[in-house]
């Protein structure tokens, strides 16, 4: 017999399989600067976004998101990064997206980033949009990573659209693949 959770204590139980469905995906067959997902329907709870993606170059670029095509300073974002030896954490305010979970190195060439986004209650227009994304990478040689990370976007408007982006001059290259997930209350 299992114990009972202690009092106060509520318990989380996974989602089943049958909890996601599938909105839509693609995979890269060429360079690209963004990804955009649009006319997401408002049906379900939350969303889900999983990525692999590649990057054009080493350097210090990293993947963001924006939602309903907004760009002014309505975001803000926490990270925390694993990176080595080393921990790193990031944070601003009033930016104009959502960094994806830290990546200091960038998307490095033929080895992917791997990153699980969830956001929460995209469709209530009673609060502000939140995000929470959980991150991996390695460069097969040198820097191994892994990130947590937490957003919001300062908007009470149902997410219709989200975009994918890098920071710097980096493209999403071939291979790189994109799902968005609708999650059912």
């Amino acid at each position: 017999m299992s114990p009972l959770p202690p009092l106060g204590f509520k318990q989380f139980v996974a989602a089943s399989t049958n909890s996601y469905e599938s909105i839509a995906s693609t995979t890269l067959s060429s360079s690209q600067a963004t990804i955009t997902f649009s006319s997401i329907p408002s049906t379900y709870k939350h969303l889900q976004v999983r990525a692999m993606m590649f990057g054009s170059t080493n350097g210090v670029d990293a993947p963001y998101l924006r939602f309903n095509g907004d760009t002014g300073s309505n975001y803000s974002f926490h990270t925390l990064l694993g990176e080595s030896a080393a921990a790193r954490a990031q944070n601003a305010t009033s930016t104009s997206s959502i960094n994806i979970g830290g990546f200091w190195f960038g998307l490095i060439g033929v080895n992917p980033n791997v990153s699980v986004i969830d956001i929460l209650d995209y469709a209530d227009t009673a609060k502000y949009k939140t995000t929470k994304t959980f991150t991996g990478q390695n460069d097969g040689a040198t820097y191994g990573s892994i990130g947590l990370g937490s957003g919001s976007w300062r908007n009470t408007s149902a997410i219709n659209s989200i975009t994918i982006l890098n920071s710097g001059s980096t493209n999403f290259t071939q291979y790189s693949s994109f799902a968005l997930y609708g999650i059912k209350g």
